[in-house]
């Protein structure tokens, strides 16, 4: 199943956030996997798009880093799995 991953960083967590993916690289736990990841140019806000079927695995990637970025994980369709559903009713 496909994610999509919101994430915006308040002026407060600037640093900090930047320090933790320096470090990290924000890269996402065992059974997530990133597909890609966009920032805005002033890096507030970004999106990626994650894959997983193992929902602790994604809570674990979440929690790693709610601390310092409001974080919005909602699951996602692509154009062949909505066009399936549109045309299901």
């Amino acid at each position: 199943m496909q994610f999509i991953v919101q994430f915006e960083v308040g002026p407060e967590n600037r640093k900090a956030v930047i320090q933790r993916f320096l470090e990290t690289g924000g890269a996402p736990p065992e059974g997530v996997t990133m597909l890609g990841r966009w920032f805005t140019a002033d890096g507030a806000y970004g999106f990626a798009i994650a894959e997983s079927d193992d929902s602790q695995a994604l809570a674990t990637w979440s929690l790693a880093w709610n601390d310092l970025l409001r974080l919005d994980v909602r699951p996602a369709l692509d154009d062949e799995g909505m066009g399936q559903v549109l045309t299901s009713g």
